[in-house]
C-alpha cells in the first residue's frame, strides 16, 4: 500500500503532463505517481513514461483506461490502487502542486475523508477565462450547498485529496465531469469529514486546450445534481412534488366550490375530477417518498457497517 497515490488523469494533455509530474515528484517526493491515459491520441502516455524516468519515480507508473471519460477513469484508478491517501488531480497544469502537502496533511494527520481544492475563493474567477463557466461554477455550488445544508466551497473542483476509506466505499455512477459533483454529493449524504483548503488557480497553458463544454457539460451537471437529489434527499424530492401538486389542486378546486355554495351545483365538473386526481397524485408522492427515505435511512445505516468493514481492511493492509 502506498503511503500517498497521486492519481493524474488524462486526455491528451501532451503539453502539460511532463511539468505536471515533475511538479509532483518535487513537493511529494515519496508518493507514487500514477498516470491514466484516457485513450489520448497525442502521445501523452509516452511523454508520461519519459517524465517518470526523468524525475527518477519508481513508484506508480502510466496505465490505460480505454472507456472514454472522466467517470470511467476514477472508477478504474479506485478500484485498482491502494494508499493511505489520494491526490486526484488534471493533468492540464492549471493547479499548483504547491498545495499537495496541506491536503494531504488534513487526511493523514487530521482524519479528514475529502479535501476539496477550493479555487472559487482565491484566483479562479480572475484566471478563468470563460465567464459562463465560472457563472456555472458559482451557481452549481449555491445549488449543492442550499438543497444539501452543505459548506463545501467549490464543488466542480478537479484538486482533490482522499481517504482510503472514501475511495474503497464511493460507488462511481458518473461516466463523465460530473464525477465532481457525484463525489461531493456523496461525501455529504454519507456524514464524511470534509475540509475545504483554499488553492490557486492557474489558466491553461497556450496550446493546451480544456475538454470541457460549458453548455453541454453544465446540462449534464444539473441533470446530476438533479438525479441525486431524488437519490439522497427522496423525502424532501417528492415532498415538493407533494406541495407542488396539493397547490394546483386547491387552487383549481377554489372556484368550483365557491360556486357550490352560491348556486348549490356543481358546474365544472371535469375541473373537480381534475383537481380529485391531481390531489391523489399528490398524496402518492408524498407517500413515496416517505417510503424512499426509509429505505434511504436503511441504506445509510448498512454504509455505516461496510464502513467499518473497510476501515478494518485498511488496518490489515496497512
Amino acid at each position: 500500500m502506498d503511503e500517498i497515490a497521486v492519481l493524474i488523469p488524462c486526455y491528451n494533455e501532451s503539453k502539460t503532463i511532463a511539468k505536471v509530474i515533475s511538479d509532483f515528484a518535487h513537493y511529494l517526493p515519496r508518493a507514487a505517481i500514477y498516470i491514466y491515459d484516457n485513450n489520448s491520441s497525442d502521445g501523452t502516455d509516452k511523454i508520461a513514461i519519459e517524465a517518470l524516468k526523468e524525475n527518477g519515480i519508481t513508484k506508480g507508473g502510466v496505465k490505460y483506461e480505454h472507456q472514454q471519460g472522466k467517470g470511467n477513469v476514477l472508477r478504474r484508478m479506485f478500484r485498482e490502487i491502494d494508499a493511505k491517501c489520494y491526490i486526484l488531480v488534471d493533468g492540464d497544469d492549471t493547479y499548483p502542486a504547491e498545495f499537495a502537502k496541506e491536503m494531504t496533511d488534513y487526511v493523514l494527520s487530521k482524519n479528514a475523508d475529502m479535501v476539496v481544492g477550493d479555487r472559487l475563493s482565491s484566483t479562479y474567477l480572475k484566471e478563468n477565462k470563460r465567464p459562463f463557466h465560472n457563472m456555472g461554477n458559482i451557481l452549481v455550488c449555491n445549488i449543492i450547498n442550499f438543497i444539501f445544508k452543505s459548506k463545501i466551497k467549490d464543488i466542480m473542483t478537479g484538486y482533490r485529496a482522499f481517504s482510503y476509506q472514501f475511495v474503497k466505499t464511493f460507488p462511481v455512477l458518473s461516466q463523465g465531469f460530473e464525477i465532481e459533483t457525484e463525489m461531493s454529493i456523496h461525501a455529504i449524504d454519507k456524514n464524511m469529514a470534509v475540509e475545504n483548503c483554499v488553492i490557486e488557480y492557474r489558466d491553461r497553458p497556450e496550446g493546451s486546450f480544456s475538454k470541457l463544454n460549458t453548455y453541454s457539460d453544465g446540462v449534464k451537471v444539473l441533470r446530476t445534481i438533479f438525479r441525486l437529489f431524488r437519490i439522497y434527499r427522496p423525502l424532501q424530492f417528492f415532498s415538493t412534488i407533494a406541495v407542488i401538486l396539493f397547490a394546483i389542486s386547491l387552487v383549481f378546486f377554489i372556484p368550483v366550490l365557491l360556486d357550490f355554495f352560491k348556486t348549490h351545483i356543481v358546474a365544472k365538473f371535469p375541473t373537480l375530477i381534475v383537481c380529485g386526481f391531481t390531489m391523489i397524485a399528490a398524496i402518492q408522492s408524498f407517500f413515496s417518498g416517505l417510503i424512499l427515505h426509509t429505505i434511504a435511512v436503511k441504506g445509510k445505516q448498512e454504509f455505516e457497517m461496510r464502513l467499518i468493514h473497510t476501515s478494518e481492511e485498511f488496518k490489515t493492509k496497512h
